[in-house]
Protein backbone atom coordinates (compact mmCIF):
# COMPACT_ATOMS: atom_id res chain seq x y z
CA UNK A 1 0.00 0.00 0.00
CA UNK A 2 1.51 3.32 -0.74
CA UNK A 3 1.64 5.51 1.97
CA UNK A 4 0.85 8.75 0.31
CA UNK A 5 -2.81 7.46 0.31
CA UNK A 6 -3.06 6.85 4.16
CA UNK A 7 -4.67 10.28 5.49
CA UNK A 8 -2.26 10.51 8.89
CA UNK A 9 1.18 9.65 9.38
CA UNK A 10 3.26 8.17 12.19
CA UNK A 11 3.69 11.46 14.11
CA UNK A 12 -0.61 12.13 13.76
CA UNK A 13 -0.69 8.68 15.40
CA UNK A 14 1.87 9.52 18.40
CA UNK A 15 0.30 12.67 18.69
CA UNK A 16 -3.44 11.29 19.03
CA UNK A 17 -2.06 9.31 21.98
CA UNK A 18 -0.56 11.41 24.16
CA UNK A 19 -3.64 13.61 23.82
CA UNK A 20 -5.87 10.55 24.57
CA UNK A 21 -3.76 9.88 27.58
CA UNK A 22 -3.57 13.85 28.71
CA UNK A 23 -7.55 13.70 28.27
CA UNK A 24 -7.44 10.35 30.30
CA UNK A 25 -5.69 12.02 33.39
CA UNK A 26 -8.10 14.57 33.08
CA UNK A 27 -10.61 12.04 33.59
CA UNK A 28 -8.90 10.68 36.17
CA UNK A 29 -8.36 13.63 38.23
CA UNK A 30 -11.94 14.78 38.27
CA UNK A 31 -12.99 11.05 39.75
CA UNK A 32 -13.24 10.15 43.35
CA UNK A 33 -15.61 9.34 46.19
CA UNK A 34 -18.90 11.22 46.02
CA UNK A 35 -21.53 12.51 48.85
CA UNK A 36 -24.17 10.09 49.98
CA UNK A 37 -27.39 11.03 51.66
CA UNK A 38 -25.98 10.62 54.56
CA UNK A 39 -22.34 11.43 54.51
CA UNK A 40 -21.22 14.78 52.90
CA UNK A 41 -17.34 14.67 51.40
CA UNK A 42 -16.51 18.32 50.91
CA UNK A 43 -13.88 17.08 48.82
CA UNK A 44 -15.94 16.89 45.63
CA UNK A 45 -15.62 20.86 45.44
CA UNK A 46 -12.23 21.18 45.73
CA UNK A 47 -10.00 22.83 43.00
CA UNK A 48 -8.56 20.07 41.49
CA UNK A 49 -11.99 18.30 40.40
CA UNK A 50 -13.29 22.20 39.85
CA UNK A 51 -10.50 24.11 37.99
CA UNK A 52 -7.55 21.87 37.45
CA UNK A 53 -8.99 18.78 35.70
CA UNK A 54 -11.00 20.30 33.57
CA UNK A 55 -8.39 22.88 31.99
CA UNK A 56 -6.23 19.38 32.05
CA UNK A 57 -8.75 17.77 29.67
CA UNK A 58 -9.87 21.15 27.30
CA UNK A 59 -5.75 20.92 26.73
CA UNK A 60 -6.04 17.69 25.77
CA UNK A 61 -9.18 17.83 23.36
CA UNK A 62 -7.31 20.82 22.07
CA UNK A 63 -4.17 18.92 21.45
CA UNK A 64 -6.22 16.14 19.54
CA UNK A 65 -7.48 18.64 17.25
CA UNK A 66 -4.08 19.77 16.78
CA UNK A 67 -3.06 16.53 16.12
CA UNK A 68 -5.80 15.60 13.37
CA UNK A 69 -4.86 18.97 11.76
CA UNK A 70 -1.19 18.29 11.55
CA UNK A 71 -0.01 17.51 7.74
CA UNK A 72 2.28 15.00 7.75
CA UNK A 73 5.71 15.90 6.20
CA UNK A 74 6.80 14.13 3.07
CA UNK A 75 9.46 11.88 3.78
CA UNK A 76 10.56 11.68 -0.30
CA UNK A 77 12.04 15.14 -1.88
CA UNK A 78 12.17 14.51 -5.77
Amino acid sequence: MDKKNLAFGKMNFILLAISMAIVILGFVLMSGAGSTDTNYNPDIFSPMRIKVAPAICFVGFVSMIYAIIHKPKDSDKQ
